[in-house]
């Protein structure tokens, strides 16, 4: 298997969420790659991932199905660009299934895991194409919302 493609984040486009998790990595693997385990987790309350759809191989779909407090659905469908197990998820919305363009890319992101100690060592990378997409992903909360879910993930990872 060739070596994955190394990202260096660029402040002025991408956002990045790492931290140890006191969860092991396989467990932090299937709560990402299980459409049985995201919608419990993936989500940051009072929102709910009421669908997910999960073909789990370099142009599968990575699809969800987000419903806001109110009632409203925000579906979210893209296709994996890269999955080496237990290591990375590489997964974007610029390309549909069977990688074909789906004309309104907003970001691609990048699941990071390795080992540390009886824990994880997670980094999320989210990539932009340019300044206002990163700073509109921010505004809409990304550190707060990307970090809940992971608190989620964890909560829900110790009870599988």
């Amino acid at each position: 298997m060739a070596n994955p493609i190394v990202i260096k984040p660029d402040a002025k486009l991408d956002l990045v969420l790492e931290r140890v998790v006191d969860v092991p990595r396989e467990l932090v693997w299937a709560a990402w790659t299980d459409p049985k385990h995201i919608v419990h987790w993936f989500t940051p309350a009072p929102w709910k991932t009421v669908k997910c759809e999960i073909d789990l191989r370099p142009g599968g779909i990575f699809s969800t199905l987000m419903r806001s407090p109110e009632g409203q659905d925000h579906p979210n469908v893209g296709s994996f660009l890269e999955v080496i197990p237990l290591q990375r998820l590489v997964f974007t919305d610029a390309l549909l299934p069977g990688f074909r363009p789906s004309g309104k890319p907003f970001m691609t992101g990048i699941i990071e895991l390795e080992p540390k100690g009886k824990g994880t060592r997670y980094t999320a990378t989210v990539l932009h194409a340019d300044a206002e997409t990163r700073a509109k992903h921010e505004a809409m909360g990304f550190r707060d919302g990307w970090g809940k879910a992971l608190d989620q993930l964890v909560e829900y990872s110790k009870k599988m």
